[in-house]
């Protein structure tokens, strides 16, 4: 089944352009102008990939952005004019997993959707279905549920990004292995990701401010100097 791709962008010329691009890679589009219908249409279509627009008339992409990653867990690529790096940090830290500023050209955008398509399909198929008892991964008091895609610290659901949760989930699957940074964006963010390493920093960061007693002082997330990172669990 082809897979389906909802594009919100409220310039006509640009989201007729972008559908008929798509169509011809083989997936299923549909389209919306305005961010509120945009919004109806992702909870009744449910996408495998949503392509968003951040200035948006009803809504705008951050809102929307913020609102679906509290609802489902799928790729949003965020497309905008505006050039600052503020906005493109807000937009990774509501939960935006790609970001791609106009004007773009259309093989670079391709090629951005189809890498997160395949991390999407290799992490659906990285979880299949398992015995109770290996639905669960506990390191002392932080526990991770594979089933229910959340994990927990002393019993206290952590607010983890689905990024966050599929880092923390490969962390805790190499304990005490030194892993690099273009390791981790090969196995987390997939082997095409056109992003930089400073992604995975940020990304560590997130998660020892979360998940460490002190994340000043680390010491479940180690650095190891010249390569990367260590879980330590």
């Amino acid at each position: 089944m082809p897979e389906k791709i909802l594009v919100i962008e409220d310039e006509i010329s640009l989201r007729e352009t972008l559908a008929y691009n798509l169509e011809k890679q083989g997936y299923t589009v549909e389209t919306s102008g305005d961010g509120i219908q945009g919004l109806q249409q992702a909870r009744r279509m449910l996408p495998d990939l949503i392509l968003l627009d951040v200035m948006l008339p009803g809504m705008d992409g951050f809102d929307i952005c913020r609102t679906l990653r509290q609802e489902m867990d799928i790729p949003i690529l965020m497309l905008t004019a505006r050039v600052d790096e503020i906005d493109r940090v807000v937009g990774l830290e509501l939960g935006a997993d790609d970001y791609i500023t106009k004007p773009f050209s259309m093989r670079e955008l391709l090629a951005r959707v189809k890498t997160r398509l395949r991390v999407l399909n290799l992490m659906r198929e990285k979880i299949p279905p398992q015995p109770e008892e290996e639905k669960r991964m506990v390191l002392g008091n932080l526990e991770i549920n594979l089933e229910r895609h959340e994990a927990s610290l002393s019993g206290n659901v952590l607010a983890l990004k689905p990024k966050e949760f599929e880092l923390l989930v490969y962390l805790a699957q190499n304990v005490r292995r030194a892993l690099s940074r273009e390791h981790l964006l090969e196995h987390v963010w997939g082997w095409e990701y056109v992003g930089e390493t400073r992604t995975v920093d940020v990304h560590i960061h997130w998660l020892r401010e979360k998940i460490e007693p002190d994340p000043a002082q680390p010491s479940r997330i180690i650095t190891v100097r010249g390569s990367g990172y260590r879980f330590e669990g």
